[in-house]
């Protein structure tokens, strides 16, 4: 069934236009700024060409080139791949057996906790900071690559995304699995995990892309910069001197691209998944 186009429906996409103009605009000031020669960011201010690129193509990549050699970029970029695929791989695993066993299991106070999981969604991630580095500090895990992954493994709210959807599974296919002799961790792996993708790609997706954007908590317990990952190393990069804008922008544009190229492909199914979180719709 089409829409029909009136005059309010013109002005809902005149706003959804300028509002993605509001947040994409600093996106393509920062990429034309990394792909320019210093002095011609500051004298672009003024005008469009802030928002382009250097006329001179052999200057496009100059600046990638110098902030590559002055620091051991791929090493953190690779260190914030390694954390963030952990974390992701981790998150579907450990949410979702807390999401089956909410759903499908029956065990003394599963209400009541279940309704202290959804009170810890309304929970700071500040408010519980330093507890939460006091528990790394007591087990020796302090400056370790476990520190970053192990805290960011477990979220209340991918395990109710999963619980919803793992709801409305039918109990028939499970009982038609146990009758056949399988047990609870194969009707986990084999039939409730294929059975939720929407549900596994989001949490994988937002997991990932978390533990990308974190900077707080692994520069809290993180002190050998050889296991910084690249938001931690961008602080320390711009506040290295000789510091060059287009540098900074380069450096900045790295981190930017690969989430960008992971909400694109994996959109539709984060669309999917948070969209049936609330009603288990798959």
């Amino acid at each position: 069934m089409r829409r029909k186009f009136g005059p309010l429906t013109i002005l809902e996409y005149i706003c959804l236009f300028l509002l993605a103009v509001l947040f994409i605009f600093p996106l393509f000031w920062m990429v034309a700024s990394s792909m320019k020669p210093e002095a011609e960011i500051y004298n672009d201010m003024s005008n469009i060409k802030a928002f382009l690129p250097s006329f001179h193509p052999s200057d496009w990549f100059v600046s990638y080139k110098q902030v590559l050699l002055r620091f051991h970029l791929l090493g953190y970029i690779g260190n914030s791949l390694f954390y963030g695929l952990c974390v992701a791989v981790g998150s579907i695993i450990i949410n979702g057996m807390a999401g089956y066993a909410f759903a499908k299991l029956n065990f003394s106070g599963k209400k009541v906790l279940f309704g202290l999981l959804l009170a810890i969604l309304i929970v700071p991630f500040e408010t519980i900071l330093i507890s939460q580095f006091t528990i790394i500090h007591s087990i020796g895990l302090v400056d370790t690559r476990l520190a970053v992954i192990l805290p960011a493994l477990a979220g209340a709210f991918n395990i109710y995304l999963f619980r919803n959807f793992f709801m409305a599974i039918p109990k028939e296919i499970i009982e038609s699995a146990k009758l056949d002799g399988a047990n609870t961790w194969q009707v986990f792996w084999r039939i409730m995990l294929p059975m939720s993708k929407p549900a596994v790609a989001t949490v994988g997706t937002l997991a990932f892309i978390g533990s990308w954007n974190d900077y707080i908590w692994p520069l809290m317990v993180l002190t050998d910069k050889s296991k910084f990952p690249i938001q931690v190393a961008i602080t320390a990069i711009n506040s290295t001197d000789p510091v060059y804008t287009n540098q900074v922008m380069a450096v900045l544009t790295i981190s930017t691209v690969p989430l960008i190229i992971i909400y694109i492909v994996a959109q539709r199914y984060i669309l999917e998944g948070i969209g049936g979180s609330g009603t288990g719709i798959k």
